[in-house]
């Protein structure tokens, strides 16, 4: 059993940021709120979900799971206005989901669950440095990377947070000092990653006041928010590219 009513755009914010890595997801329903832990197709990225049952005006459920179309719920979100409230149930068997939105209803055939690729593991990284920014400085740097280069540095070094890019003849190079930032924990960091990744998930970030980016060494970047004014987070693991001598 699942019935819960939430504000549009908040539902819109929140699935969009999950959108960015995979199209089907296993959401993860209990009492207490939904989950999702996803990888996408490449092994490349992978998000972390979560969304409390206090980013809902109405939440009521059972433990459950089912299989979902993000593309199909984003369809539907598009005709929303952003002060619509979303009411969905849980059709008795779990195939379909009742959705209720600006007047018009909707049935959305729900996938199974087991077609879906399995819950990832999470792994346990020790990432030695940690920097907080504003998420809007954050894309910025990624969009300005975009126009030299198809990969990006981000790193640590002394007190002083650096995102760079490198084309043929161009380089672009963006320095946040400790005064800059909301938060430094300083630490040895260097690592190149894919703008094709980066440029899809700091997409959400844009309306963020504040992202955490967790670093190392060549390795993978963990980059964590609030959504849903604090009743939800979401972050995302992404692989370094590593450059052969």
């Amino acid at each position: 059993m699942f019935k819960a009513a939430i504000n549009a755009e908040l539902l819109k914010d929140a699935v969009a940021a999950l959108a960015v890595i995979v199209d089907e997801v296993r959401f993860k329903i209990k009492p207490e709120g939904i989950s999702v832990k996803a990888v996408d197709p490449a092994n490349v990225a992978m998000g972390i979900f979560e969304l409390g049952s206090s980013a809902f005006d109405e939440y009521n459920a059972e433990e459950c799971e089912i299989g979902v179309d993000l593309n199909k719920i984003m369809d539907l979100l598009g005709i929303a206005d952003k002060n619509d409230t979303v009411r969905m149930e849980l059709e008795e068997g779990n195939h379909k989901l009742l959705i209720d939105v600006g007047g018009l209803s909707y049935t959305l055939s729900l996938l199974d669950p087991s077609t879906i690729r399995a819950e990832p593991r999470v792994p346990q990284l020790e990432l030695p440095a940690k920097v907080v920014l504003n998420g809007a400085d954050l894309r910025r740097a990624v969009k300005a990377a975009e126009k030299i280069s198809d990969h990006m540095l981000m790193g640590v070094s002394d007190n002083t947070f650096f995102m760079e890019a490198k084309g043929d003849t161009d380089k672009v190079r963006l320095e946040m000092g400790r005064d800059q930032l909301i938060d430094l924990k300083a630490g040895e960091a260097c690592s190149l990653f894919s703008l094709d990744y980066l440029t899809d998930i700091v997409k959400p970030t844009n309306k963020i006041n504040e992202v955490t980016l967790s670093l190392g060494k060549d390795f993978p970047i963990l980059i964590d928010f609030e959504i849903a004014n604090g009743a939800g987070r979401i972050s995302y693991l992404l692989a370094p590219r590593i450059e052969s001598d």
